[in-house]
């Protein structure tokens, strides 16, 4: 079996884990090695001959399983109304102070949603300005309660602009960077994907498609804020705060508190950072991805190492 079939069955196997079928196209553009489309449609020819793999209506599939297009073409479709709510969103939230760039992350990013699915926002700040920009942000979001639209408003991941490497260097990490779908900041973003070449080495054909056409402007109030905090002021202000999520979110952890989706809360702080503990869902989507191509090399009878 071909390196290119070997990462066919590879890339197919994680999108597995979240009963995501794919088409030809997106098998090529996340396929771990520089190859052509061509070249992916002949060899999925062959796997489907052999029944390796199998075809669900337009996708490609590990299963054979039409309920499986069923559910993507659903998925599709919804996602491109929660896109519409997610734009404007977006639109709003990049208005806060010291919001340099905003992007769609989480399943919507992947052109899926159900009709449970959270408006997830990954959002990039000015320098040691990360946790005045998260907490104006957030008092916001406990507004939105009131009004049941909690969900619209999914700010779970923020780096600032010195932390633009993602320190976890996975496939899950990679796919969530390369799948951001660009709402604001456009420079901000191209200096985030710069950050973050190291992605090539899981999805070198995959890229972030920052094609932003109009940008929105800062308000008034926002640029109030941000000369209030500028200086030593807004540093002391930036460290206190931090420190005040830190010990909230402590005693959550400690309490082991479940989010909206059952899963166990937490979060990773840092002056430059904050984001879900990798030591939960992110850890077991790669054991799982780890179980997953241990299986279709015994299924298969492959000799080559999948790289993780």
């Amino acid at each position: 079996m071909t390196d290119t079939a070997q990462n066919i069955l590879k890339t197919l196997g994680y999108f597995d884990l979240f009963q995501y079928p794919l088409t030809g196209k997106e098998i090529y553009l996340f396929n771990a090695a520089c190859v052509n489309q061509s070249e992916v449609d002949k060899e999925l020819e062959i796997l489907l001959k052999d029944k390796a793999i199998f075809q669900v209506d337009e996708f490609y599939s590990l299963h054979n399983n039409h309920l499986l297009a069923e559910r993507r073409r659903n998925g599709n479709q919804l996602a491109a109304k929660h896109l519409k709510t997610a734009c404007r969103v977006a639109r709003f939230l990049y208005r806060f102070p010291y919001v340099k760039a905003i992007a769609v992350s989480g399943s919507l990013s992947k052109n899926f949603a159900t009709d449970k699915t959270d408006i997830d926002f990954f959002i990039i700040t000015s320098t040691n300005r990360l946790w005045i920009a998260r907490t104006c942000m957030h008092l916001y979001k406990k507004l939105t309660f009131l009004t049941g639209r909690q969900n619209l408003f999914c700010m779970n991941y923020y780096v600032d602009e010195e932390a633009m490497e993602i320190k976890e260097k996975n496939i899950f990490t990679a796919v969530e960077i390369v799948t951001l779908l660009p709402m604001h900041g456009k420079e901000c973003l191209d200096m985030f994907v710069k950050a973050n070449k190291w992605t090539d080495s899981f999805f070198p054909l995959k890229h972030l498609n920052n094609t932003i056409s109009q940008e929105a402007g800062k308000g008034l109030l926002s640029k109030l804020i941000e000369r209030i905090f500028a200086g030593a002021a807004g540093d002391f202000a930036d460290r206190k705060l931090m420190n005040i999520t830190a010990k909230r979110w402590y005693k959550k952890v400690k309490r082991k508190e479940l989010n909206s989706r059952g899963g166990l809360m937490g979060m990773s702080i840092d002056r430059h950072f904050s984001k879900p503990d990798p030591k939960n869902f992110q850890a077991k989507v790669i054991k799982a991805y780890q179980e997953k191509v241990e299986d279709i090399i015994k299924q298969k009878k492959l000799s080559a190492v999948f790289v993780l």
